[in-house]
Formats: structure tokens, sequence, C-alpha cells
């Protein structure tokens, strides 16, 4: 018990620090509790800026703001923009030495107040516990030390105690920040950078000074989720309870020292109502998309890096009717579907330091056939036998959507069929459409390239482009006639090409409604395709009345 209270003091306890002394000690500081609280009042209430000292510094400006909370301690996100472009500036309220000395003195006492066992430091689910009795402790200190705090001044410092003892300092703030994707700590001393959803990686006002602190967050981070990362073991891959991925690599295999990659699980994911109104695909594009996923034909999803791929994939996903069992099959997990369908996900495991307890895509995948699943999502196809699992459930009658790494329909074929994948020409006529994703880096922008299916001229495989992106226009058109998929569709529905474009011009109209009352987020959508499958004309009496409240989260 005291190596662990001893550990846990020494890990966020800078003792070299001038004003990390006993308050009491020093004449200068601040020892009444009146003066204390009054001076805490106070710079509660100023941000510092973080910001490093340059002279000629461009003009800059304010183009977004909003606030942020984690732990109950309240800061300002700024997007500052000058001659140099747009920069992430956290704003957070400055502690002086003396509140720091008290704050010190605080954490000193709930190390000795606070037991922790082994067990709990170890056990990844006991981590929300540990930190509720660290809170309910801190309260009690900071009231005895400061009667009279007022009720923020005392939650930001409680926020700002338990950042720095269980949690990655700043980091947390930038954790809990929605607008971003990524957050890279690429070595100590370097600015943080950020990957906003609007406007792209940014630059922050925040810096790791010290090695060690990036050690001790990869630590605290390892012990989070059950794993040790060392200089034997340096590389460190994670995923928390909260969904989000977590990347460490230690110094000296990172010889620029050690860093840390953050993926944030997408709290909110892009619905198909956000990529029609940003112009990602459009609403022929969309309607055709919602047809193939009703009817259960088979889609790939292809692009490049970043292009947009699993985004675009979960989007289309709320389109699946609610009876239908679906199997996705994961390395991270990506993947948000509304409450309404019956879905389970399944993520791989990596193998443990001895090298066992591996559960691989390919032992999921050939998992997944044995729970009778009516639609499987695979995450990425990478490997020959995982293609061949997937073309073969294709072929068994189940509704297969996989992402794979081509930049255009053509390409997609070509890597199909050629190494590592090796699938036979002859299998490709089981996907029903492909739809390819492009991702512009320099306008910052990730459109639907083409919507494409696959023909079949004797052995070999064609892509047969029917939508494609006109970059200098920014807008999908149509590119050719459909050979195989409006045919597949009336063979298995039994419609004829005037009930399949009445279909078609319902969803758009659907979706229309949708985006005209901003009705977008996966639970609303999930809402109005659960009654679009149990009962269409109660959805049509909602969108004739414009009945949004039926809908709408409110």
């Amino acid at each position: 018990m005291e190596r662990i209270k001893s550990r846990l003091h020494h890990l966020h306890n800078p003792a070299s620090h001038p004003h990390n002394h006993n308050p009491r000690h020093h004449p200068h500081h601040i020892n009444l509790a009146h003066h204390k609280i009054h001076h805490i009042h106070h710079e509660i209430q100023k941000p510092v800026h973080h910001q490093p000292h340059h002279q000629n510094k461009p003009s800059k400006e304010l183009i977004e703001s909003y606030h942020l909370e984690a732990d109950g301690a309240k800061v300002e996100a700024k997007m500052m923009k000058d001659s140099l472009g747009v920069k992430y500036e956290l704003h957070i309220p400055e502690i002086s030495p003396p509140t720091r000395a008290l704050m010190n003195e605080i954490r000193n006492e709930l190390v000795s107040l606070t037991s922790i066992s082994m067990k709990e430091l170890t056990d990844p689910e006991s981590f929300e516990t540990i930190k509720s009795r660290f809170i309910a402790d801190a309260i009690k200190l900071i009231r005895a030390k400061l009667p009279g705090i007022e009720p923020n001044v005392e939650k930001f410092l409680i926020g700002q105690l338990i950042q720095e003892m269980l949690g990655l300092g700043k980091i947390e703030f930038l954790i809990k920040d929605p607008a971003l994707e990524e957050i890279v700590i690429p070595s100590s001393g370097e600015p943080i950078r950020v990957y906003s959803k609007k406007y792209g990686w940014l630059e922050t006002n925040i810096r790791i000074e010290k090695e060690e602190d990036i050690v001790n967050y990869s630590n605290i981070i390892a012990r989070r989720v059950g794993k040790q990362i060392t200089v034997l073991n340096p590389l460190l891959d994670a995923h928390l309870i909260t969904g989000d991925r977590i990347n460490a690599v230690l110094y000296p295999i990172n010889t620029k020292g050690s860093t840390i990659t953050i993926r944030k699980f997408a709290r909110d994911p892009f619905t198909i109502v956000d990529m029609i109104t940003n112009k990602t695909c459009d609403l022929n594009t969309a309607a055709l998309i919602w047809l193939a996923v009703e009817y259960e034909m088979n889609i790939l999803f292809s692009g490049g890096t970043g292009s947009g791929k699993t985004s675009f994939l979960n989007a289309c996903m709320p389109f699946i009717p609610p009876n239908h069992r679906i199997i996705s099959i994961e390395d991270t997990r990506e993947l948000m579907l509304p409450e309404f369908l019956y879905w389970t996900p399944l993520v791989t495991r990596t193998p443990n330091s001895e090298g066992k307890g591996e559960v691989s895509m390919l032992d999921l995948l050939v998992n997944s056939l044995r729970m009778r699943p009516d639609r499987i999502i695979l995450g990425e196809m990478r490997r020959e036998a995982e293609a061949r699992v997937l073309f073969e459930a294709m072929h068994t009658g189940h509704s297969v959507y996989a992402t794979v790494h081509a930049d255009t329909a053509p390409e997609t074929i070509a890597r199909l069929v050629n190494p590592p994948l090796n699938v036979p020409a002859n299998l490709l006529k089981a996907i029903n459409l492909n739809v390819v994703m492009f991702r512009d880096r320099k306008k910052g922008i990730r459109r639907v390239l083409q919507v494409a299916e696959v023909q079949m001229e004797k052995e070999n495989a064609k892509a047969n482009i029917i939508y494609r992106w006109l970059p200098d226009a920014d807008k999908i058109v149509k590119h050719g006639e459909s050979t195989r998929f409006f045919e597949e569709i009336g063979r298995n529905t039994g419609m004829q090409m005037t009930e399949i474009d009445e279909e078609l011009e319902n969803k758009k109209k659907i979706l229309s409604w949708l985006i005209k009352n901003n009705i977008r987020s996966v639970k609303e959508i999930g809402k109005v395709m659960n009654i679009y499958y149990k009962n269409k004309t109660y959805l049509s009496e909602i969108i004739n009345k414009n009945d949004v409240n039926a809908i709408a989260e409110r």
C-alpha cells in the first residue's frame, strides 16, 4: 500500500519547483483563508494563453470560440487566424504560485487519505470508482482549507487536481472537445497538434515541456487498459472504454522523443443528412445507396487513406431494416449505429506480451458466419483469407459491406483480383455497388468520387460508372446507365422500373424533409428509419404535416 501511495505521489509531484514547499513556511505567501479565497477567485477569472513569446507577432483574428469542460474545470477554446493560418488556442485560468503551493499541499494529503489497492490500480473498470473517491476526498480538503469558496472555483481546482493526479493534464480538455478527431503529442517542447473536423490539422498553444511527463501519460493510459509500456516494450496500442484509440511510442524508438497519438471515437458521427448538406454526396446517390441497402445488395466502399470510407459506410448503415441481424468486425471500434438496429459489434484483439490471446479479423469473420447474421460489416479488407471468406459470405446469401483501399472503381477491381487479396474475377459479380470516396487535401473536402457496378465480360470484371463527381463544378452527375443493378433489384423484388423510380423519389422526398428540418443526429435518423420500415403511412403523415416534434430530439 505504501509503495502505491509513494508511486502516485511521485507521478504528479514536481518537488523541484521553488513554489512547491508548504506555504505556511513562506512569509511571502498568503496564509489567511479569506485572503486565499479572494486571491484564488480573482486569478481563476484570468486565462493564461500558453503562448511562446515572439516579437513582431502577426495580428490575430478570432474566427470561432467555445467553452469546454473536463472534470468540472471550464476553459475556453479559440480558433485564431493570422497571416500564417489558423491556430487552436486553449485559454486556461492561470494558477499563481501561492495557489499552486496550496494545491500541492492538498494533493499530498489526498495521496495519504485515499487508499487504492494494486488490483484497482491495474483494473481498467475501476478507474471511474477511483476518480469518484478522489473527488469526494478533494472536496472535503478544499472546503476545510478554504471555507466559503465559490462552487465554480471549487470545481475548477478539483478538476485540475484530478487531471494532474489521475488524468493527462491539459490534454483532458482537448479530449473533451467534440470538434477534434485526433490529438498528437509529437515530443516534449513541441506544440501539440490537433485535427479539427472543420479546419484540418492545427497547431495548438499547449506544450508538454518534460519528456518524463509524456512517458508518465503513456503509463497512465496503459494502466487504464491493463497493459504496460516500458523501455523493453516501447509500443502501446490501446482502446479506452470510451472508444478512443491511443498509440504511444517511447524514446529512442522515436528518435525525437516519446510521442502519443489519440484518435477520438466519434460521439456524434456524420449522418447521411450531414453528408448531403456538406456536399459529400447528393440526393440521387444517397437514395440509390438506400435502395441498395434496403434490398440487401452488397456494397464496397473504397478510397484512399483519410478519404472518409468508414464515415460514409457508417452514415449508410441506418438504412438497414430493424429486423435484420448485423455483425460488424473492426480493428478499432469506429462504427456507431442507431439503437433500433439489431447489432453485434466485434473488435479484434492483439496478442499479449507472451504472444497469446490474439483474436484476428479472420477469426471473427469465420465466427460471424456461425452467428446467423443477415448483414456483415467488415472494417477493412486487407488479406486474401479475409477476402475469400467475405466473398463466400456474399455467395451464401449474406449482405456484406466492407471498405478497401483503392482510388477509383477500376482500381478497386484491380486491387481485388491481384495480390495480396487475389479474389478470382468470377466472384466479383457478387458486388452490386462500389462507392469510391475522394479527399481533396488542398480544399479540405471529402466527396463521393464514383458510384459504380461490376460488369462481367467473359472471365474479366470491368467497372461501369453510374455517377461521378465533377471537381470544377463540385457536383455529382450521372455518367452512364446501369446494366446490372436495377435488373437485380427487379429480379429480387419483382418491381418494375417505374416502381423502382417511385421508390427512389420517395426516398429523396424523405431525405429532403430531414435536411429541411435539420433532423441529423444518429438517434433521430434511426427513429425515422425505424418508422419507415414499420409504418410508412405514419411517416408520410408526419412529413405531410411537417410534424418535426414527432422525430426531432428536444
